[in-house]
């Protein structure tokens, strides 16, 4: 959105109604649309980072001294960035800003101003004494898209992935006995949560004009990912169960251990079964009264179930693999996630020219659209694109160099031997701190 706001940092501006100079993406989703993007680790950033893949312009707003706390989340890193960064910061710009600093504020707020979409996730109240809560800026800015992400809705406490997960019951049904999943689904889940609220408020604004606010929690973003489990529970009354790799409504739905490994079988219906049973050599199983039927597979699962695990003990994995995928029955080999990244049918990864890791492999979203190819721009430096930024925002050479001489911002630059370097108000504003600076001469 272009903004060409007055030089007082403390004065009003008038909002803009283009992306500034920078071209929109052809055939982007949200091409032209601009999120000011203040949340940190990894529920907001990664809700942010689907929007950029669709074409978005996010701006990162990191703190100019420690930036967002996942940078130094690490080893391994790769090129002086940790990988917990880089795997949810791709496609955005950076902006390392001082919030606590009144002129930092200022440019907050200039920045929420010209926004289509707000995002964050400080405790409740942050934003607000910072002058960039919903209300704030929604007095300047009345067809705001603004995201709220917490760790517990309203209930003011601190919210890790962790945390959330004991809290919310997803650790109580995992594993064998109660077991975190290895990746932080809550946050996770969060991002997705939050990605969708922004959308259906963004489509709705096209047509009346106005905005709105999303709330999102990890703690009900991760209930509601519950769906079937939870459901159960409040129909029953009774507290859920911990089944481990095997299902609760659906049998036979488990890993199994064949000879040399370990295999998942997924029979998710009665016909599933049978063919099952006859890839196996067992067609009685399938006639047998006690297994005829889902319903009666679940009642009599203790009988069933040491049946198959004595059968597919005596192959090796590879083979039951391909015995049942020519049956027609969903299997799969348990993979390490290396391994699984490698044997992905389509291409799981692209590859982009990091500024100070060079070629960077990085995961793909997990969704693809037709007549449009995601970007692939590297996650950015911390402040890499402050001076863009400011420019864009109608500050001069001479005032972003100010701010930066007194830290209120940060400016990323590249060594000459290309390691990122702190910040240098000599170094002048136009280079992109993806072009490296000239290596002197030996």
């Amino acid at each position: 959105m272009a903004r060409t706001p007055p030089r007082d940092l403390e004065g009003t501006i008038s909002r803009p109604s283009d992306n500034g100079d920078r071209p929109a993406e052809a055939g982007a989703p949200l091409a032209g649309v601009r999120v000011a993007d203040f949340s940190r680790v990894l529920a907001g950033p990664y809700a942010t980072m689907l929007l950029a893949d669709m074409g978005a312009d996010v701006v990162k707003v990191e703190h100019p001294e420690h930036g967002d706390e996942t940078r130094a989340w690490g080893p391994p890193e790769v090129g002086g960035e940790a990988a917990y960064y880089l795997s949810v910061n791709r496609n955005k710009r950076d902006i390392a800003l001082d919030l606590k600093h009144p002129e930092g504020r200022a440019i907050a707020r200039r920045l929420c101003e010209g926004a289509d979409v707000v995002i964050e996730n400080f405790r409740p109240g942050v934003a607000e004494r910072l002058g960039i809560g919903y209300e704030s800026v929604r007095e300047t800015n009345p067809g705001v898209v603004y995201c709220s992400i917490s760790g517990f809705g309203t209930d003011d406490r601190p919210g890790f992935d962790a945390v959330v997960q004991a809290e919310s019951g997803l650790m109580h049904i995992t594993g064998q006995t109660p077991t975190k999943v290895g990746v932080a689904i809550a946050d996770v889940l969060a991002g997705l949560n939050a990605a969708v609220a922004i959308l259906g408020p963004l489509y709705r604004r096209a047509v009346t004009g106005t905005g709105a606010r999303v709330q999102v929690s990890l703690l009900h973003a991760a209930l509601s990912g519950l769906t079937n489990v939870a459901q159960s529970a409040l129909i029953t009354g009774r507290e859920a169960g911990r089944y481990g790799n095997a299902h609760p409504t659906v049998v036979p739905y488990q890993t199994f251990q064949a000879a040399d490994g370990e295999v998942t079988v997924a029979a998710g219906n009665d016909a599933l079964h049978r063919a099952l049973c006859r890839a196996i050599g067992r067609p009685d199983l399938a006639e047998d009264p006690r297994f005829r039927t889902n319903q009666l597979r679940i009642v009599n699962r203790d009988a069933l179930i040491p049946e198959l695990e004595a059968i597919f003990r005596t192959r090796p994995a590879a083979e039951w693999t391909r015995l049942l995928t020519e049956g027609g029955i969903p299997v799969g080999k348990i993979r390490g996630v290396l391994e699984a990244i490698r044997a992905a049918a389509d291409a799981a990864t692209f590859t982009v020219d990091h500024p100070t890791a060079g070629p960077l492999e990085l995961m793909r979203a997990g969704f693809t659209m037709a007549g449009y190819t995601a970007r692939s721009e590297p996650p950015p430096l911390h402040g890499q694109h402050t001076g863009e930024v400011l420019a864009e925002l109608g500050l001069t050479d001479e005032e972003i160099g100010d701010l930066r001489a007194r830290g209120v911002v940060r400016q990323a630059t590249i060594g000459p031997t290309g390691e990122p370097s702190g910040d240098s108000p000599d170094q002048p504003l136009s280079r992109s701190a993806a072009t490296p600076a000239p290596k002197e001469n030996p």
